[in-house]
């Protein structure tokens, strides 16, 4: 099992950068990767999958995060409808 995931947050336009989270985002896109610079490959894919309109009402943040162990427990992620 890989150790890395490649993450996309597509956030509201109106959300500042720093304040884009799991806990914030309208939506989560997650890709496994094996190593570092496969994860920015992959965050770069998912970039490019997400197909966003053109527009300020949405953006995309791309992040590598190391996978949780069963022992941690997994974040509550809340989607807006």
């Amino acid at each position: 099992m890989s150790e890395l995931l490649s993450v996309a947050l597509v956030c509201a336009g109106t959300l500042l950068a720093q304040d884009c989270s799991r806990d914030t985002a309208l939506d989560i896109i997650v890709s496994p990767a094996h190593t570092p610079m496969e994860c920015l490959m992959h965050a770069q894919t998912l970039a490019a999958q997400a197909g966003l309109p053109g527009g300020g009402d949405r953006y995309l943040k791309i992040a590598c995060e190391h996978r949780r162990t069963e022992a941690e427990p997994a974040p509550i992620i809340r989607r807006a409808s």
